[in-house]
């Protein structure tokens, strides 16, 4: 269940700031030539030397296996579950989206952000903003009493405003004593809808948006989700508890 006690709200907290430092300092590594592979081997390193658990690495999905590393790094037209690889190399202009969970004393946190490589062009400088803004306002309407279907049609509205692709064949959830927990949080949907938001609840609430259509495929690799239009996908991503009433961001430095 999604709904933490007072000690494991303490532990979540604690994990939320040791996974944000651990993905401010990759952010730092994302340059033009850089091996995404390596910025992998970063990810896990540092979730170590912090006492965490690498969420992600050996995650059991069916159909797929057991995930290969601890960092999702995503390029371009890639929506999300990118592997990183020695031969996979960031290039300038490209945008890429990185995602990562970890576990501290048995509470888990997620996070994921989209970062410029280089420089980038406009367009793709706006689907990056527009996708953290949308993040935010659904994190927003995640307050006691509210819906999760609230979350979902705040970002949604946003969405259409701005003319963007919403992702619909993956979603947030909760999150807590397991990385993926119940009820999932769509990233579109209608006010007043679904389950209620509860005082202790926990969960990664998670936009995805692109340039294009909505549309994605599997790649061969069994895990890479990609646009099949190849537009720019751009992903946000953080955990939430609901502490007082309200929505408190954990992974935030």
């Amino acid at each position: 269940m999604n709904i933490l006690d007072e000690s494991q709200i303490k532990k979540i907290k604690i994990c939320g700031q040791k996974l944000a430092a651990t993905l401010s300092e990759i952010e730092k590594h994302v340059q033009p030539g850089v091996v995404t592979l390596d910025l992998d081997e970063l990810a896990e390193k540092l979730l170590l030397e912090k006492k965490c658990q690498p969420a992600f690495k050996g995650y059991y999905v069916a159909g797929a296996g057991h995930y290969p590393a601890t960092l999702c790094v995503s390029i371009n037209d890639e929506i999300v579950h990118g592997l990183p690889t020695k031969d996979r190399i960031l290039k300038n202009g490209d945008i890429v989206s990185l995602d990562i969970g970890a576990g501290y004393e048995g509470i888990f946190t997620d996070m994921a952000v989209t970062l410029a490589v280089g420089k980038i062009d406009e367009a793709a400088s706006k689907l990056l903003s527009d996708t953290k803004t949308a993040l935010y306002l659904g994190i927003e309407q995640a307050r006691r009493g509210q819906r999760i279907g609230d979350i979902g049609a705040a970002i949604e509205k946003f969405a259409k405003k701005q003319k963007l692709g919403l992702i619909r064949d993956y979603v947030g959830h909760g999150i807590g004593t397991k990385p993926h927990l119940p009820p999932q949080i769509p990233n579109f949907g209608e006010k007043g809808t679904g389950q209620e938001i509860l005082e202790g609840m926990a969960m990664a609430i998670e936009p995805m948006l692109t340039s294009g259509d909505s549309e994605t495929i599997q790649e061969s690799d069994g895990w890479t989700v990609q646009t099949t239009d190849h537009s720019l996908a751009a992903h946000f991503e953080h955990t939430v508890i609901v502490e007082n009433g309200k929505p408190v961001i954990v992974t935030r430095v």
